[in-house]
Formats: C-alpha cells, sequence, structure tokens
C-alpha cells in the first residue's frame, strides 16, 4: 500500500467513523440498546465518538510505522486531530439533532 493510499482510507475511515454514533442506535453498531423507547443519549454517543477516533488513530499509527518512520507526538497534534474529527461528525449531529421534521401547524 502507498502512502497517498493509506492518507485517503484514513480520511474515509475517519469520515464513516465519526458519523456512525449519530447514525444508529446501536452502541459501537454491534451491541443493541434496549432501554424501552428511550433512544440512546447522548453522552453514550460522545463516549462512542472517543472510542471510534481512538480506533481511527491507532489505525493511522499503524499506517506511519508501516509505511515510513513514526514521529513522536505531542498534545497539539492529538487536539487538533480530535477537533478535526468533531468536525467529521458534524453532519451525523446535524441529521440527528438539528434537521427532524416538525409538523407544520395549520389554522
Amino acid at each position: 500500500m502507498n502512502q497517498t493510499l493509506a492518507v485517503w482510507l484514513l480520511i474515509a475511515l475517519a469520515l464513516v467513523s465519526a458519523n456512525l454514533p449519530f447514525l444508529t442506535e446501536r452502541v459501537l453498531t454491534v451491541l443493541p440498546w434496549k432501554r424501552g423507547t428511550v433512544v440512546k443519549p447522548f453522552w453514550l454517543r460522545m463516549v462512542e465518538l472517543l472510542l471510534y477516533y481512538a480506533m481511527v488513530m491507532g489505525l493511522g499509527f499503524a499506517f506511519e510505522a508501516a509505511l515510513g518512520n513514526p514521529f513522536a507526538q505531542r498534545w497539539e497534534f492529538y487536539a487538533i486531530t480530535f477537533s478535526l474529527y468533531l468536525v467529521l461528525g458534524y453532519p451525523g449531529f446535524v441529521f440527528r439533532y438539528l434537521f427532524k421534521r416538525h409538523p407544520v401547524a395549520r389554522g
């Protein structure tokens, strides 16, 4: 695998995984959330987002180690990548919480 393919694959995986917590009612896309009619709470979606971020970062570090010389990262790197990951998850957030169809009041 060349470096360009690895970068695009990682970006595509980040885009999909950042939106998964908002698009499904299953925990980590596998375990069903059974609490009666209650939907998955927001805090659980954020925990899922953090876990998916950790998985994407782990895969990114694996790609870096396989393709070349891995570099040590400081806190700034993690702050920036997590911010970008949140931006990638914004479409799922909008779909879940802001793009609701409200009935039109007719008089």
